[in-house]
């Protein structure tokens, strides 16, 4: 019971809307379902927060030398993108800096705290709420906020159709 518990929590700290329904399947009892994946979702957004800063700092500080250290045979696939981290003379817009400034501009702070626990998933909305807003106050009690309410959320919909998911 306690390696089913403990499988429960990492799942639900990477993938959390899956979590919950799966518990139910390979039958754990409804409370310890309910507690170890709003363990999981918010130790797991916690964890991948905290650890995105230094991580995002220590890879764009050794980015250079890995550049360097690619082989030959990858370097034509990558060699764009290691000139773009190498010389940093002025932004260049892509197709993917403009995907991600209308997704910020569009949806902010809320979208990507509502979207995290079902389309996104718990470490990619970590990362993006660090990146794009760790320096707002309440960043995280807005996201462990959302967790517990999708958690809410999710346990009523399994008890309205039980049929449904077993």
């Amino acid at each position: 019971m306690v390696f089913k518990i403990l499988h429960i929590i990492v799942l639900a700290s990477v993938k959390y809307i899956l979590t919950l329904p799966y518990a139910m399947l390979i039958g754990v009892e409804y409370k310890y379902a309910i507690l170890s994946v709003l363990a999981g979702g918010i130790g797991g957004f916690l964890l991948f927060f905290y650890l995105s800063k230094p991580l995002n700092k220590t890879i764009a500080r050794m980015w250079p030398h890995i550049c360097k250290r690619i082989p030959t045979y990858f370097k034509n696939r990558v060699q764009l993108f290691c000139n773009q981290n190498i010389n940093k003379t002025g932004k260049r817009f892509t197709r993917k800096n403009r995907f991600m400034v209308r997704v910020k501009t569009s949806y902010g702070l809320w979208g990507i705290v509502i979207a995290t626990p079902v389309i996104l998933t718990i470490p990619i909305g970590a990362f993006l709420a660090n990146k794009y807003y760790g320096r707002r106050k309440h960043v995280v009690k807005y996201m462990i906020i959302s967790i517990v309410s999708w958690g809410v959320v999710l346990s009523g919909i399994i008890h309205l159709f039980p049929k449904v998911f077993f």
